[in-house]
C-alpha cells in the first residue's frame, strides 16, 4: 500500500497550490496528488473567455508543466478518482481499487455544475462549463446559435465570448438584471448593457420550465431554439466523499477552521468544497473564486509543512465579459446598500452592511480596487 505524508484529493487550483506551498515551506514528506481529470491541474477561468473564443493548445492552460511535479517530488496520478475515504484508518481508495494510506489528507474535490430542477434538466446532452472538454464541446456544438441559461459569471462570460465568435446568443435568467443578487441593480444594469452591445438577446425575469439539447422552454410557453444550450445554473460542491465518511459538513461543504483543518483528525479541505473560517471576517464564508482556491491551498500547504498560516484576506475575483473586466473584493455574504460612482466606462460600486464597507466592485478604477482589501478588512464606514 502506498503511504503518503500528504495525500491531496483533487487536481484543481487548490490541490496544486497545497502541493506547491508545502514544498515551498520546506515540507519534505511524500506527496501524492490525485487528479480525476485526464489533465494535470490547469487554469479554468480562460475556458469561458479566450479559450472559448480562440482555442489554443491545452498545455498552455496547465498551471505547471507535468515535469514540475516530478522535479518537486509530487506523485501526480492522472485520471484517478477517490471513491472512498476512511478517516479512522486514514486510507483513501481510488476508482481502480488502489488504496492510499495517509498521515494527512487534503480534500480539494471542487464542485460540479448544478442541474436545474425542471423537466429535461438532467439531459446529458445539455452543455455545462467546468472542464476543458466542456469548452471544446460547446464551441463545436454552437455552430451559429446558442442559448445560455443563467446570468452568473460563467453565463455572462460564455455568452459574451460566443457572441464575439459571431454566434447568435440568447441568455435567459430569472434575475431581473444579470448578477443583481450578487452585485446589485446598478452593476446589473451595466452588465446587461455590455451584453446587449455584443448582440446578446436578454430574456430577463424569465422562469425556465423545460430544457432540451437544442431548446429552452420559458414560462408562458415561449421557446428558445438554438444549436446548443448551455446551463450555467451555479455549482454543487463535491462533498459526497467527505459526507459518506462522516466528516462534518455545513451548507454542503466541509467545515474547516482558518488553517483549513476539519474536525476529523488528519483531514483538511480547500477550495470550492470547503467552508472555511476567515480570521479577519471572524466567520465562515462561502467562496467560489479561483484566487481563494489558491489562497486556501497556500494556507493548508504551509501548515502541513509546520509553518503557521491562516486564511485572513478579503476574497476577490476578476471577471471578463467580452472585452470588459470587473474586479471585485468582498466578504460576499450580503449587503444592504450599493452605491455607484462613475459611468459604464469606468465605475466603482461600494457595498455596505449596517453602515460598514463590506465590498467593492470596479471597472477601469484600479486604485479603488487596490485600496479595497484594507478598507473592507478595517470595516470602514460606507
Amino acid at each position: 500500500m502506498t503511504v503518503a505524508d500528504v495525500l491531496i484529493v483533487g487536481g484543481g487550483p487548490a490541490g496544486h497550490a497545497t502541493a506547491r506551498a508545502y514544498r515551498d515551506a520546506g515540507g519534505e514528506g511524500e506527496v501524492v496528488l490525485l487528479c480525476a481529470e485526464p489533465h494535470p491541474p490547469y487554469r479554468r477561468p480562460p475556458l469561458t473567455k479566450h479559450y472559448l473564443r480562440e482555442p489554443f493548445a491545452v498545455e498552455e492552460l496547465y498551471l505547471r508543466p507535468p515535469s514540475w511535479y516530478e522535479d518537486h517530488g509530487v506523485r501526480l496520478c492522472i485520471g484517478r478518482r477517490a471513491v472512498r475515504l476512511d478517516p479512522v484508518e486514514r486510507v483513501v481508495t481510488t476508482d481502480d481499487g488502489t488504496a492510499v494510506a495517509y498521515r494527512n489528507c487534503v480534500l480539494a474535490t471542487g464542485a460540479e455544475p448544478a442541474e436545474l430542477p425542471v423537466p429535461g434538466g438532467d439531459d446529458p446532452t445539455l452543455r455545462v462549463m467546468r472542464r476543458i472538454e466542456h469548452a471544446d464541446a460547446l464551441r463545436d456544438a454552437a455552430a451559429s446559435s446558442a442559448v445560455v441559461v443563467g446570468s452568473g459569471f460563467i453565463g455572462c462570460e460564455a455568452a459574451a465570448s460566443l457572441a464575439l465568435r459571431g454566434v447568435e446568443v440568447s441568455l435567459a435568467t430569472m434575475e431581473e438584471l444579470p448578477q443583481a443578487a450578487r452585485l446589485g441593480p446598478d452593476a446589473g444594469r451595466i452588465i446587461a448593457s455590455w451584453l446587449e452591445d455584443l448582440g446578446v438577446r436578454l430574456h430577463l425575469g424569465s422562469e425556465v420550465r423545460g430544457l432540451a439539447a437544442r431548446s429552452v422552454e420559458l414560462a408562458g410557453g415561449a421557446e428558445l431554439g438554438a444549436d446548443a444550450v448551455l446551463v450555467a445554473a451555479g455549482i454543487r460542491p463535491n462533498s459526497g466523499l467527505a459526507g459518506a465518511a462522516g466528516v462534518v459538513l455545513d451548507e454542503g461543504r466541509v467545515k474547516v477552521d482558518q488553517t483549513m483543518r476539519s474536525e476529523a483528525p488528519g483531514v483538511w479541505a480547500v477550495g470550492d468544497v470547503a467552508l472555511a473560517r476567515n480570521a479577519t471576517a471572524g466567520r465562515h464564508l462561502v467562496v467560489e473564486h479561483w484566487g481563494e482556491a489558491l489562497n486556501h491551498g497556500e494556507v493548508a500547504g504551509r501548515n502541513l509543512a509546520g509553518v503557521e498560516a491562516v486564511w485572513d484576506g478579503v476574497p476577490g475575483f476578476w471577471s471578463t465579459i467580452g472585452r470588459r473586466t470587473l474586479k471585485y473584493r468582498a466578504w460576499g455574504d450580503g449587503f444592504d446598500r450599493a452605491h455607484l460612482e462613475g459611468d459604464d466606462d469606468a465605475f466603482t460600486v461600494r457595498y455596505g452592511l449596517r453602515g460598514r464597507l463590506v465590498g467593492v466592485l470596479t471597472h477601469n478604477r484600479d486604485d479603488d480596487y487596490e485600496e479595497a482589501p484594507e478598507r473592507i478588512a478595517a470595516g470602514e464606514p460606507l
